[in-house]
């Protein structure tokens, strides 16, 4: 998982990859940060995805491009459409398996 600095930063990332998990934080959420660890290990399980964090305060305007409106909140593409997204309280459970089922369209 790798932060990014910017819109155009995601944009870019999102061009050139098929599948891409988009996790959004705050600096100062306690979800975010104990959610975070969990989504690392899990994404281990599917090599294909592309992994990117991106930080609430240093990028605010990913949040207004994509409409999220708290945090954590995770999104993910593949081709470069969002297929599904979570926020707030995440189960991992149902995390897996949104990404199981959305990576069947590959």
């Amino acid at each position: 998982m790798y932060m990014i600095s910017s819109y155009a930063e995601f944009s870019d990332v999102l061009s050139s990859n098929e599948a891409i998990l988009l996790y959004i934080s705050s600096p100062r959420c306690s979800v975010c940060h104990a959610l975070l660890p969990q989504v690392e290990t899990l994404m281990t399980e599917f090599s294909a995805v592309t992994v990117i964090h991106a930080n609430t305060a240093a990028t605010p305007e990913i949040t207004g491009q994509l409409m999220v409106f708290s945090a954590p909140a995770i999104l993910f593409f593949i081709y470069g459409k969002e297929r599904f997204r979570m926020a707030r309280f995440v189960p991992i459970d149902m995390l897996r398996e949104n990404i199981t089922n959305a990576l069947k369209i590959v």
